[in-house]
């Protein structure tokens, strides 16, 4: 084997993303919210970037940009060194360092100047800080369930041992509420000042005290038979025996619709067991989210499309929401052009300057590119618009990218994670794309229309006599619609619709 060195020369071609293109790439492929914390992180860490005063009219906002690309090129001129004879004392510049000391107060140091370090303009003038007060306005940080039920358990009287075993149990317990670790995994992991015993009891008193009832259950069937033992132990409680015997022996029937075979063995009446099945509906399977916030994600779309009556025509505008409006502070313009500030000062300002400069531009770019791919979208899908998501077409992103002359990827990261609010509600935009095939008729149609095709057919069906899959096939091709049945099947469970079976009403 020989090993030696040497010099090569090769040729090749690489692509590499630059700061802005990467930088405007993230932007574009952020929602409102991602976009907001974004914007305010900005806020906090680049001095040069300010929020724009709500309310100033176009042509004003326009004045400052402009000024603010005069302010660039005027600060990217060459240096120019005046003569110290015109004034030897440089009285002038004691006078612009005194006027800037009495517009940033304390926040204007010697230290700051040579440094470079980020300062802003000092206010005093008796206005309350809008962060501030946005933080104080901000609900508390809710407690989680673990520490919620640690409240509970210590103001239950015990001994010391089981206090201690209670404790280590509700380590163990799901934001559902349940224990779902063996017994033997937790004698295995358990203190050793904690017995096998210890562990029953607490488990035991913990079924008794902590509430919501049914917390610490094991699995579905221990935490429904807790809370129907509590309700019928109060004083005036209904008969719950058809209920307690249903989830005691039936549980799988029930999940299976089985309701003739569950009152076959248990003999009870049908009418009995529908009564039954009702009343359990009242009781939480999972008592755990009663005590966690599982408040639903805020949507705030996008864009709105509105319907143009005079030009027959759907439109669509941008929403900024909460986003801050920013632009770059002309203090700090000024401060970096002018040649009579700390070199290191200027270079500072400089680079966060042309921080803030990108990030405006790549804010603009996205809701340019948004907005072009909406409108799109909307003449491609009209009929979804006028008649519902039955009459939803295919929309590939190829054919939208050809058609505004950009990269099938940059469409892509447009409409992730944006939502558009339209007359007939709220959409995801990626809903709009999507493949499909052709009906008999020879329209195109796409799968996101079949699926609300077949979602509309089981709507409508006797739930006395719910349509198998193999029905379901039938009445789609009198839509004029040719799926397989195992097609039928996936989109069914795509839609969280049971089988025919469960569907059934008795």
């Amino acid at each position: 084997m020989r090993i030696d060195t040497g010099q090569h020369m090769k040729l090749d071609q690489r692509m590499k993303l630059g700061q802005r293109l990467i930088q405007s790439m993230e932007i574009l492929q952020m929602s409102n919210l991602q976009l907001e914390e974004r914007i305010e992180q900005e806020l906090a860490s680049n001095p040069t970037l300010e929020q724009r005063e709500a309310g100033p009219d176009e042509s004003k906002l326009a004045e400052e940009r402009a000024q603010e690309q005069r302010d660039n090129q005027e600060g990217e001129r060459d240096l120019v060194i005046t003569d110290d004879a015109v004034d030897p004392n440089h009285r002038d510049d004691f006078e612009r360092l005194n006027n800037i000391s009495e517009e940033y107060g304390e926040s204007w140091s010697a230290n700051t100047y040579e440094t470079g370090e980020s300062f802003r303009p000092a206010r005093d003038d008796g206005a309350r800080d809008a962060k501030i007060d946005a933080m104080a306005n901000t609900a508390a940080r809710q407690l989680s369930l673990a520490d919620q039920l640690i409240l509970q358990w210590h103001l239950v009287e015990c001994s010391t041992n089981l206090r201690s075993a209670g404790e280590f149990l509700i380590g163990f317990i799901d934001n559902d509420g349940y224990l779902r670790t063996d017994m033997p995994t937790l004698i295995d992991q358990s203190p050793t000042d904690v017995s096998d015993k210890d562990l029953d009891e607490a488990l035991t008193l913990m079924h008794r005290s902590l509430e919501p009832v049914g917390m610490a259950a094991r699995d579905v069937r221990e935490c429904l038979l807790l809370q129907i033992d509590a309700h019928a132990a109060q004083e005036d409680a209904p008969d719950l025996t058809a209920e307690r015997l249903i989830v005691d022996k039936y549980l799988k029937d029930v999940e299976q619709n089985r309701l003739p075979r569950i009152a076959k063995s248990a003999d009870l009446l049908v009418e009995q067991v529908k009564t039954a099945i009702h009343n359990l509906r009242h009781y939480h399977a999972h008592p755990g989210r009663q005590l966690v916030d599982d408040t639903p994600r805020t949507i705030r779309p996008d864009a709105v499309i509105e319907f143009d009556e005079t030009e027959d025509r759907y439109t669509a505008q941008l929403t900024r929401g909460r986003t801050p409006n920013v632009h770059i502070s002309p203090s700090y313009l000024k401060m970096q052009r002018d040649k009579t500030v700390n070199s290191k000062t200027r270079e500072f300002l400089g680079n966060n300057i042309r921080s803030a400069r990108w990030l405006i531009e790549a804010i603009e770019q996205r809701g340019s590119t948004l907005l072009r791919v909406i409108n799109v979208v909307i003449d491609a899908q009209r009929d979804f618009f006028d008649y519902g998501p039955q009459s939803l077409h295919p929309l590939p992103m190829t054919q939208v990218a050809d058609q505004l002359g950009i990269h099938v990827a940059t469409v892509s990261r447009a409409v992730s994670e944006k939502y558009v609010q339209a007359p007939r509600g709220i959409f995801l935009l990626r809903m709009f794309f999507s493949g499909g095939t052709e009906t008999d008729t020879g329209d195109a149609m796409s799968w996101s229309a079949i699926q609300a095709t077949l979602e509309q057919i089981i709507s409508e069906e006797d739930k006395s006599h719910p349509l198998s899959d193999d029905q379901l096939v039938k009445k789609l091709h009198g839509h004029g619609i040719d799926i397989a049945r195992r097609t039928v099947a996936k989109y069914r469970k795509q839609l969280d619709i049971q089988p025919a079976r469960q569907r059934k009403e008795y």
